[in-house]
């Protein structure tokens, strides 16, 4: 069983991610021996019970794929493009797996030769699709954290580059970082 999904699309700053997750269906069906107990869409658990899943979906995993673009590559080619982008290229990354279809989140992958099917909702429905949410979210939460030591006074750390009122302040106050996605729209960016 495989899945994928993606983390960070509405964001004003830091990359997109995306993973794909392969499971063999006897890891899934025991839970990774309880390591995989409560595993489900990474916005419905908090950051700790993400930190505790991610090292047990990769130790239980057959093969997990990460991808990411930047805020730059965003601007440049858009976000619906490096979105399926990324998707495309980690259930390519996963390779051949006889009779796998990989369950993507809301999304249908026109060009990827991949079997692939979109599943909406699929990190609430599919555990390996709620595995790929849990590494992509993890992978890009750890991001913006490392981030905001490169981008002091901005606050990445804390709210991962979403458009809370403290990270909209620091841009009315500081102006756009590097890492921010100019393409965006945003009253964030008005002076």
């Amino acid at each position: 069983m495989a899945g994928a999904d993606e983390a960070g699309r509405g964001c004003l700053a830091g990359p997109i991610v995306a993973a794909a997750v392969l499971f063999d269906r006897d890891c899934l069906e025991s839970e990774g021996d309880g390591r995989l107990s409560g595993i489900r869409d990474s916005k419905k658990l908090t950051p700790k019970a993400r930190d505790r899943l991610y090292p047990a979906v990769l130790d239980c995993a057959a093969k997990t794929v990460v991808v990411m673009r930047s805020a730059r590559y965003i601007d440049e080619n858009g976000l619906h493009v490096s979105n399926i982008e990324c998707l495309a290229r980690a259930i390519e990354g996963l390779g051949p797996a006889s009779g796998t279809v990989t369950l993507v989140d809301g999304f249908a992958l026109k060009g990827c030769e991949v079997p692939h099917r979109k599943l909406v909702k699929g990190d609430s429905i599919s555990a390996a699709v709620a595995a790929a949410s849990i590494l992509a979210k993890v992978t890009r939460d750890r991001c913006m954290a490392r981030a905001g030591q490169s981008y002091e006074g901005y606050g990445f750390e804390s709210h991962k580059g979403y458009a809370s009122a403290a990270h909209r302040d620091a841009i009315r106050m500081l102006g756009p970082s590097p890492i921010h996605r100019l393409s965006f729209a945003s009253s964030a960016y008005d002076n």
